[in-house]
């Protein structure tokens, strides 16, 4: 099994640890592994905030990245989503469909890649103690990943997931919404970190940078004792 890695840009810059659980847990199930180093951004900031003739371009060179790929995975559920959407992208220019649909086809986030093409819910981790999980927009709502992060959760070695209220409610990230509109997103994750206090857990589990980094900022100014892990972390520790 050949995967070539999308690390991210928030993975890259931000978020290293995450990148290296993910390596080192697909090596583990088996996996021959490659990093094309001409990736970047997916232009996902850029074309969600209406500047999709820049955003192409930056498009056009993930096609060309990882043309090769005969998987690619992604520790990023909003990043998978955008590369499953360069077809609607591309839809009008012959030159680059097939390309685009090609890219969407082969592409997974990280728990939908162990769980539905690897056929794996046991991947032999151990982690004591008490955690929720944090489904996030994209990956739920457009990728449609839902049991795969639970299936591989339960099979690890000491932990316990407690259900997260409100579960299906948005963190308050969305990108540039966070920026634009701070006050409301503050509020927003403000209610999300009510919830995961509630659960009285040690962890807060996600399969999002972008939302683990809102979420995990806002539990550190309000002072709470809660680690904050990405699922990648979470699957590698042993």
């Amino acid at each position: 099994m050949k995967v070539s890695i999308f690390a991210t840009c928030l993975v890259d810059m931000f978020q290293t640890e995450v990148g290296k659980a993910t390596v080192e847990l697909l090596e583990r199930l088996g996996c021959e592994l490659d990093f094309p180093t001409t990736q970047v951004c997916c232009g996902q900031p850029a074309y969600n905030s209406g500047y999709v003739k820049e955003a192409r371009e930056a498009m056009k060179n993930m096609i060309r990245t990882f043309e090769h790929a005969q998987y690619i995975v992604t520790p990023s559920g909003s990043c998978a989503t955008m590369f499953r959407d360069y077809p609607h992208v591309f839809k009008n220019d012959s030159d680059w469909r097939e390309k685009a649909e090609s890219l969407a086809a082969k592409t997974y986030e990280l728990t939908q890649f162990i769980v539905e093409v690897l056929g794996v819910e046991d991947v032999g981790a151990k982690l004591r103690g008490k955690a929720t999980y944090h489904t996030s927009c994209h990956m739920t709502r457009l990728l449609k990943v839902g049991d795969a992060p639970f299936k591989l959760l339960q099979h690890v070695e000491g932990l316990e997931v407690e259900p997260l209220v409100n579960s299906h409610n948005c963190c308050g990230f969305g990108g540039t919404f966070a920026v634009k509109m701070g006050d409301i997103s503050e509020r927003m994750v403000d209610e999300k970190v009510n919830h995961i206090d509630e659960s009285e857990v040690d962890y807060l589990i996600g399969g999002d940078c972008g939302c683990l980094m809102n979420i995990g900022g806002r539990i550190e100014r309000r002072g709470k004792e809660i680690k904050v892990l990405h699922i990648a972390e979470v699957l590698n520790s042993h």
